[in-house]
């Protein structure tokens, strides 16, 4: 095998962001393949924001102060166990790190949205039923 041909297959696959690249001929084969380390999906709440709200850009309010609980996962949230139940959380409710704050549906599994800290609700960003992605702001705790 060639040393030079194979540094310039990966640095191909560098310029153009492949993942696998398989390359063929009658008397050899190569087969490369990128790892990324890419973190495991967490529940993670935003930073706090600091005490004065961000300025307007190009017309759009500036966005609330407080810490957010943000989606771990692409799937639907639901903000109750069933249809027929009352919500989970209500705006004005206190919730403790660990509450559960709803239910994200993913794959035909219902994963919990579970408060990653204490704080008051001062809004849900979300309508029962609608799709969530990944870090989606959720609920947004009073600052």
């Amino acid at each position: 095998m060639d040393i030079e041909k194979i540094r310039t297959l990966i640095a191909l696959m560098e310029e153009s962001e492949l993942v696998n690249l398989e390359i063929s001929s009658d008397d050899e084969h190569i087969s490369l393949t990128r790892h990324y380390d890419a973190p495991a999906p967490t529940m993670m709440a935003a930073p706090a924001a600091s005490a004065a709200p961000a300025a307007a850009v190009e017309g759009k309010p500036a966005e609330k102060a407080g810490s957010v609980e943000s989606s771990p996962m692409v799937g639907v949230f639901y903000s109750a166990p069933s249809p027929n139940d009352p919500p989970f959380v209500k705006v004005g409710q206190k919730v403790q790190a660990g509450d559960t704050l709803g239910i994200i549906e993913a794959m035909k599994i219902m994963n919990p949205l579970e408060a990653t800290q204490s704080g008051i609700v001062d809004e849900i960003l979300v309508d029962n039923s609608e799709v969530v992605q990944f870090g989606q702001p959720v609920i947004r705790y009073k600052a």
